[in-house]
């Protein structure tokens, strides 16, 4: 059962919570609605749209702060109010008091992993079509790539429709062509390629026979390359590790079998599943460093000083990101071993202070 004082705890820390995420998120769109209006198509719902995406992007880099921030002002607070000192004083522990909050900064945080299972991860791409193209949708063409042995051409795809213009599949065997595949169209559906309109031609066994033919064989439908999502498919071609979490799985299996660099894909990966616990975990970190009376302390400066340390922190680990992303250094050092370090650290402060 809840009890009264975690109520209010919750309710003061969401509060605050969302009054930070909708100020740093419309800051956000606001100011980069007002440097590329120049460059935005003249229709009002493109540029909603365009703003709408641009907000869905923004969560990237304001959830994790607004979930940091909002700790940080309730609890001062709470300090200045001489409330914290209070619920000390009539025998509420320090674990009691920030668990209302370390569990309402999960529940955010596993929301935000949720969402980029969905098309969610894309609206950074999608904002960037609007600006470059007047359009949500984009193609890509003259796709040429290699899957599982074999050669596969597209004239024309769209990864977000899921659709491809004029396909093309070279069987080799051997270092011979054995046979050609010709598709006017392909849609991805259940997590295979379903060509319509197919030719065959495939190559005779000669065996001697000088008087052997090609063969041709037409169909209107034809199932081939199963896994092989739209999605791995434009990233392959360029060379962007912006995915959302199936896809991303998708892709370092798939390019993993053609010894392809996974580096920047693992790492986004990472980023995506793990990097959202630093807020979390500095959340419980801040909170058992905090003062228990504003009477001998410079509240303001500690604010200061607490802001200053999370930015610095997150963007520290952003920039190891990073650089992972570029191999510079291994995606496991940058990103798994600081948030592992985060949370044997928090793990230690609440053993320490049970």
């Amino acid at each position: 059962m809840i009890k009264i004082y975690q109520r209010y705890i919750v309710l003061l820390y969401l509060k605050n919570f969302f009054i930070i995420f909708c100020s740093l998120e419309f800051f956000y769109a606001g100011v980069d609605f007002i440097t590329n209006i120049s460059k935005l198509p003249d229709s009002a719902n493109l540029q909603f749209l365009y703003v709408l995406f641009n907000l869905m992007s923004a969560v990237n880099y304001t959830l994790p702060l607004s979930i940091i921030f909002a700790m940080i002002v309730s609890k001062f607070s709470m300090i200045r109010s001489n409330e914290l000192l209070c619920m000390y004083a009539v025998g509420i522990t320090k674990n009691a008091l920030i668990l209302p909050i370390f569990f309402t900064a999960l529940i955010l945080t596993f929301s935000y992993i949720a969402l980029n299972f969905t098309s969610f991860s894309y609206a950074y791409e999608y904002k960037s079509n609007l600006l470059k193209y007047n359009q949500i949708l984009s193609t890509s063409s003259d796709l040429f790539l290699k899957y599982e042995g074999k050669y596969v051409y597209f004239g024309e795809l769209n990864p977000l429709k899921q659709e491809a213009v004029t396909v093309k599949i070279f069987d080799i065997k051997n270092n011979e062509l054995q046979e050609v595949t010709n598709a006017q169209k392909g849609v991805f559906i259940d997590n295979a390629w379903v060509l319509e309109n197919v030719t065959i031609i495939k190559k005779p066994e000669v065996d001697g026979n000088l008087s052997a033919k090609l063969q041709t064989i037409k169909l209107p439908y034809m199932t081939v390359l199963e896994k092989f999502r739209p999605k791995i498919i434009e990233n392959a071609h360029l060379g962007q590790s912006s995915l959302s979490i199936p896809d991303a799985v998708d892709a370092i299996i798939f390019f993993g079998r053609q010894g392809i660099n996974i580096d920047s894909i693992k790492t986004n990966l990472y980023l995506i599943l793990f990097f959202p616990f630093f807020a979390p975990f500095i959340v419980v970190i801040f909170y058992y460093y905090l003062p228990l009376s504003g009477r001998f302390f410079n509240l303001a400066l500690m604010n200061f000083i607490f802001v200053f340390i999370a930015l610095a922190g997150w963007g520290a680990l952003f920039v190891l990101g990073k650089f992972a992303s570029n191999g510079v250094i291994m995606a496991e050092i940058s990103t798994l071993l600081p948030i592992a370090a985060l949370g044997l650290f928090t793990f230690v402060l609440y053993r320490k202070n049970r």
